[in-house]
C-alpha cells in the first residue's frame, strides 16, 4: 500500500494527469491571491492555508497544537475540493458566492457548508476563487473564527 503524502510536494505528485493541471491552477490561484500572514502547509492530508501560531498562539480550538485553518484544497475521488471556511463562517460571504457562481459557471454549483466540489474541470471559476481569496486578511478570518467557533 502506498504512503499518504506528507508534504506539498510528495501531494501535487499524486494527482491523476487529467487533474494535474486545473489543481495546479487553483493553487496557484490561491497563493498568488491569499493576504499576507496565512501559510500552506500540508493540513487534515490536503494542502492547507493557515494562520500560524507566530501569528495566532492558541490555534484550533479542538486541538490548540494545530494552527487555524483558513483554506484546504484536496483531491478527492471524484472531484476537487476547495474548502473555504470564511464561507461556512460569514453568511453574507456565502451568499455573494452562490451568487457570482452562478453568474460565471454553466453549471450547477455543487457544494457542502464550506466545500466547494468541481466535478467539470473545464468549469473552474478561478476568477472568483481569486475573489474570495481575498475577502479575508488573517486578522479578520481570527476576529470571524472567534466569535463564529469559540466561547467568548
Amino acid at each position: 500500500m502506498p504512503t499518504k503524502p506528507t508534504t506539498i510536494q510528495e501531494y501535487l505528485e499524486v494527482i491523476p494527469e487529467e487533474r494535474k493541471a486545473p489543481f495546479e491552477k487553483l493553487r496557484a490561484t490561491i497563493l498568488e491571491n491569499i493576504p499576507n500572514g496565512f501559510e500552506e502547509t500540508m493540513s487534515y492530508k490536503m494542502l492547507g492555508y493557515v494562520v500560524p501560531h507566530s501569528i495566532f498562539p492558541a490555534g484550533y480550538h479542538c486541538d490548540p497544537k494545530l494552527p487555524l485553518s483558513f483554506i484546504n484544497l484536496a483531491n478527492q475521488k471524484g472531484f476537487i475540493a476547495l474548502y473555504h471556511m470564511g464561507v461556512y463562517a460569514d453568511e453574507s460571504i456565502y451568499n455573494w458566492f452562490v451568487e457570482e457562481y452562478g453568474k460565471r459557471c454553466k453549471y450547477k454549483l455543487d457544494m457542502g457548508k464550506s466545500c466547494v466540489r468541481f466535478k467539470k474541470m473545464e468549469d473552474i471559476p478561478y476568477d472568483l476563487v481569486a475573489e474570495l481569496i481575498r475577502k479575508f486578511t488573517p486578522e479578520q478570518w481570527i476576529e470571524l473564527y472567534q466569535k463564529s467557533f469559540t466561547k467568548q
